[in-house]
């Protein structure tokens, strides 16, 4: 089992994770893939797309076994939400 140590603060991660999606993956992945969940490498910006938060990630780490994986749900501000309010993006 490999042990991955994340090189980056939360706020690091989130921030550059957010920076790449929004400068060219969004338009590469919405088209279609509303509700599934894109994880991006902030390092190499490299990314899959998949049903789950486990089957995208783990389809990084096959390609990048040191990726730094930031995810997010495609069409949401966020992959997991409590409560009744809509994670929906009101764009």
């Amino acid at each position: 089992m490999t042990i991955r140590q994340r090189r980056y603060s939360k706020e690091e991660l989130a921030q550059r994770g957010q920076e790449l999606y929004e400068s060219g993956i969004r338009q590469q992945v919405e088209a279609g893939n509303e509700g599934k969940i894109v994880a991006i490498d902030i390092e190499t910006g490299d990314f899959e797309v998949d049903d789950t938060v486990m089957a995208a990630t783990n389809r990084l780490f096959k390609r990048h076994p040191n990726a730094q994986p930031w995810g997010v749900r495609i069409g949401h501000r966020a992959v997991y939400h409590f409560g009744a309010w809509s994670l929906k993006k009101n764009s």
